[in-house]
């Protein structure tokens, strides 16, 4: 396998970011370019993620590769990428990962690749009636906001209204976001919908901004939530995170 980027930061930031949830995972590098699906340890979030080929200037692979890595040594390595460098990632015979990086200089890395784990991660089929399309900055500040005064998250959406709320023990925040030129919430009843999040995860969730200036929200009463970011012909970053349920 060998895979070279003339824009290393795609593949940076989202390793930063994926990185704060899941410590270890496996790439797959196929046709359509390479890609990783990793639950977090706990099993409440599930990061799917997507480096295109057309994001590539060469691409090597024979088949179907797959790799298995730490990503804290990755993003390790990864920092020390300059935003002009050349970035190209190597498997060797002796199961390393072979990073280099060239401008001016030349400059190789390798870390040990992990022992595969033959559980195959599956992306569950979720069916969402309620989607809120908007820039990352809008769903960012919201969740900003909301994580002064609270530990969780409540969505409450309907047709032309989503409202983000957040409850402490004295405090609380409540901020509504209705359609305009930014932001378009389509369902697909006259429903609303409500559901409850860990703001811990969320906060680890929203940097996916850095790659992407819109996300979509997808979410349904006491049900996963999906965040989505995407930049054409270049990547495709999405979490699941499980609903937190009150008993009360």
């Amino acid at each position: 396998m060998k895979l070279v980027l003339a824009e290393p930061k795609y593949f940076k930031d989202s390793i930063s970011i994926i990185s704060e949830l899941v410590s270890e995972a496996k790439f797959t590098a196929g046709t359509n370019g390479l890609k990783l699906v990793a639950m977090d340890p706990a099993n409440v979030a599930m990061v799917v993620f997507e480096l295109l080929s057309s994001c590539f200037t060469e691409y090597q692979v024979k088949g179907t590769e797959e790799v298995c890595i730490n990503l804290n040594n990755l993003k390790q390595i990864l920092r020390r990428a300059k935003p002009d460098d050349i970035l190209t990632l190597e498997t060797t015979e002796d199961s390393k990962l072979k990073i280099v990086m060239k401008s001016n200089t030349v400059r190789s890395f390798s870390i040990p690749t992990l022992e595969l784990d033959d559980k195959e991660q599956r992306v569950p089929e979720l069916n969402f009636p309620i989607t809120v399309e908007s820039t990352s900055e809008v769903l960012s500040e919201a969740v900003e906001d909301v994580s002064v005064v609270a530990e969780s998250v409540t969505f409450l959406g309907e047709k032309n209204l989503l409202c983000v709320k957040a409850e402490g023990d004295l405090s609380k925040a409540f901020i509504e976001i209705k359609p305009d030129d930014v932001t378009s919430i389509k369902t697909t009843s006259a429903d609303k919908f409500k559901a409850k999040y860990s703001l811990e995860y969320l906060k680890k969730m929203i940097a996916g901004g850095k790659l992407a200036e819109q996300v979509s929200l997808h979410f349904n009463n006491d049900y996963p939530l999906k965040l989505e970011y995407k930049v054409k012909d270049r990547l495709s970053l999405s979490f699941i995170l499980a609903p937190r349920v009150d008993n009360d």
